[in-house]
């Protein structure tokens, strides 16, 4: 996942007034083109890094004679990878199941890896569908609502690896001199913490 361009960012201008929930059901928002680039841009990215069938995960010795795939994961169709990916993005998106046991993790995430991912791609296509390029007032149904804040967050999770966000960055962003390059990335990501936060309150 690369990172926003500054330039784009500097276009968005003074924040969106967030999600706000319809006295119909579901929520609205209002975004400027340059706000639903950035969107769009960061959610495809998500997305394309998720479809990555190897996932940045290190291949594993293949089942042999003596080594037959389980039985039932097969017959379930769960034959993924039982090694969290490699790309540190990946790997804060697809979570151990178990810290403190390996195998358990391992037997886990082959069962789950490959629905979660799939899960996390609709997530984000839904946000493609709903959200145009040129953007506008959005009216989302509250069960898209929801799949907008998984994307969401996916988002923020990725942004806040790839920028290495720490809580004491996060403190001092408001500190950065607007020449800091980190200033426009920490704005996005602050912006994402903004958008989720709305979208939270306007679901209740």
């Amino acid at each position: 996942m690369s990172e926003p361009d500054p330039d784009r960012t500097g276009e968005a201008g003074d924040l969106v007034g967030g999600f706000r929930a319809r006295r119909k059901g579901g929520v609205t928002a209002s975004f400027a083109e340059s706000q639903a680039g950035i969107i769009r841009a960061l959610v495809s990215q998500v997305e394309e890094l998720l479809e990555d069938p190897a996932g940045g995960a290190a291949p594993g010795p293949g089942p042999g004679p003596a080594d037959p795939p389980d039985d039932l994961a097969v017959l379930l169709g769960r034959t993924g990878p039982a090694t969290p990916p490699d790309d540190p993005v990946l790997a804060r998106l697809l979570p151990d199941g178990y810290r403190e046991d390996t195998e358990a993790a391992g037997e886990f995430r082959r069962f789950t890896e490959e629905e979660l991912r799939s899960g996390k791609v609709a997530a984000a296509r839904t946000v493609l569908d709903t959200l145009p390029e040129q953007g506008g007032k959005i009216e989302l149904s509250e069960q898209d609502a929801e799949i907008w804040l998984r994307a969401l967050n996916d988002v923020r999770l990725a942004l806040g690896v790839r920028l290495e966000i720490t809580e004491d960055i996060a403190e001092r962003s408001q500190d950065l001199d607007p020449a800091d390059p980190r200033a426009a990335y920490l704005w996005v990501y602050d912006w994402l913490t903004y958008l989720q936060e709305t979208l939270v309150r306007a679901l209740r």
